[in-house]
């Protein structure tokens, strides 16, 4: 099957120190003779698997730590277990993560399920409406969904319980929601139809709300889970080598037990001193066993380019890099690249991405000399049962494009602005300048500059899955 691709970018992160285990159900340390006794070969093929493996967890732990750890950082959101929220869609101005979504305002909740689960609750909001609430484990694994596609608009309570947790629920909650790690991120996403709609999106945020399930039930709250020492993160642009990815893996991994698919896998990691109660350190292998470590990172680098080609050849559809585990089928190299090109990602069956990185010539998208147009044939726009967007990134920066309409989309809820031809087909501009004042409607301003921009399609329609309804090329205006 041919289907479609994708990304978004939020940013990567990785870590530069790590904290003694705290137990768990993982794999016991390896002996050093059998590091030892490891081939260089060998060595070369664990560290590439290792890497492709470790990149998401390090990624992950960024936004964590950001958002509920380091309350003097900017983009500090709320203590673990209680929402975040931000009070508008994305602008140039914001860079705390790129390629971001400017048509959903976000509500943020990490939790903590160590010591017992959460409760969240989701309002009821109108039918019309999109809403969503996209649950991601320490893996980065969408392991579960609330809102619109998953349960409809009429809200609710739902328990969020972590490995290990027998308990029963409550009366009246709608589901039980299991998580394999002991740490999860919930992504919360609002549909804004227009700028006066933010007063309506800021109720359903205010609604929005999670509780410990002592709380939620009012009963006695059980013993607090240990205290922990969380590492401050390294540069984004560090996470390029194995140091800081594996001992990323080696700290996170404590929170997540190991899956029974993944044993053999964990002692294969274990041979190059990666897991639980490791101390990862390059320099104390001999010269020829750091080389080769060092050529198995390359090897993942390589692997990740060649991805792309097929992601540019339209083969490999967003909806093959993002997911449950049961989707992803413990496929590594997948998940590595959704999580260097879209951290937190949608399944396909909630959101479809499709990039547009070249014009229809095949040359990287430039607008410092070229005029760029998406011709949609009457009938042929993105089939959405919630609705879709075209969104502007400067290439460089990977942020929002400032331009003198502030406007950074153009979307489904705007399709009676737009001019369309004689025979009600629809052409959208993708320029540095104006087209003209009677197609600015249409015009969906570049940086003088590389560029990229994706398409999203939420709630796509089965024909977008399939790839029997096809993105239309970004031709080269003449």
């Amino acid at each position: 099957m041919r289907t479609h691709k994708t990304w978004l970018v939020l940013g990567a992160v990785l870590m530069g120190s790590i904290l003694p285990a705290c137990g768990g159900e993982n794999v016991a340390p390896a002996t050093p003779a059998a590091t030892a006794a490891l081939s260089a070969a060998d060595a070369r093929a664990i560290a590439k698997e290792a890497f492709l493996y470790g990149f998401p967890l390090a990624t992950n732990y960024e936004t964590l730590h950001k958002q509920a750890i380091d309350t003097a950082n900017k983009d500090y959101r709320a203590p673990f277990n209680v929402v975040g929220r931000t009070s508008g869609v994305a602008t140039p101005e914001d860079k705390f993560v790129v390629t971001p979504n400017s048509d959903t305002p976000y509500s943020f909740l990490w939790l903590d399920l160590r010591a017992e689960p959460v409760v969240i609750t989701m309002p009821k909001i109108e039918k019309g409406r999109y809403y969503t609430a996209q649950l991601i484990d320490l893996y980065t694994f969408n392991f579960a969904y609330l809102g619109t596609r998953a349960y409809g608009n009429d809200g609710g309570d739902y328990l969020v319980a972590g490995p290990g947790w027998n308990g029963v629920a409550p009366a009246g909650v709608k589901a039980v929601i299991r998580c394999e790690t002991q740490f999860a991120y919930v992504l919360f996403r609002t549909q804004l139809f227009n700028a006066g709609d933010l007063p309506n999106v800021a109720k359903i945020q205010a609604g929005i709300d999670a509780k410990p399930l002592s709380g939620f039930s009012h009963q006695p709250a059980p013993p607090a889970a240990a205290a922990v020492t969380w590492p401050m993160p390294t540069p984004t642009s560090e996470l390029t080598t194995a140091s800081p990815v594996f001992k990323a893996m080696n700290f996170l991994l404590q929170f997540a037990p190991t899956h029974p698919s993944e044993t053999d896998l964990m002692n294969r990691f274990a041979q190059l001193d990666i897991g639980v109660g490791k101390t990862f350190d390059l320099s104390a292998f001999p010269a020829d066993m750091q080389a080769a470590i060092g050529d198995g990172v390359a090897d993942a680098v390589k692997d990740y380019e060649g991805i792309l080609k097929q992601i540019n050849a339209e083969t490999i559809s967003s909806a093959d890099m993002f997911g449950a585990r049961e989707k992803l089928a413990n496929n590594y190299l997948y998940r590595y690249v959704g999580a260097k090109l879209g951290l937190y990602g949608n399944s396909g069956e909630e959101a479809i991405y499709l990039a547009y990185f070249v014009g229809a010539d095949g040359q990287p998208a430039n607008a410092s000399a070229k005029r760029y147009t998406l011709h949609f044939p009457k009938g042929q726009l993105p089939p959405a049962k919630a609705f879709w967007s075209l969104t502007m990134y400067d290439g460089k920066s990977q942020l929002l494009v400032a331009n003198p309409l502030k406007r950074y989309l153009l979307n489904s809820t705007t399709l009676e602005s737009y001019v369309y031809g004689a025979d009600s087909s629809l052409t959208l501009y993708v320029q540095k300048a104006s087209p003209g004042a009677k197609l600015e409607p249409n015009w969906l301003p570049a940086p003088d500059g590389p560029f990229y921009a994706i398409l999203r399609i939420y709630m796509p329609a089965p024909e977008v899955l399939t790839g029997a309804w096809r993105r239309p090329p970004m031709q080269v205006a003449q």
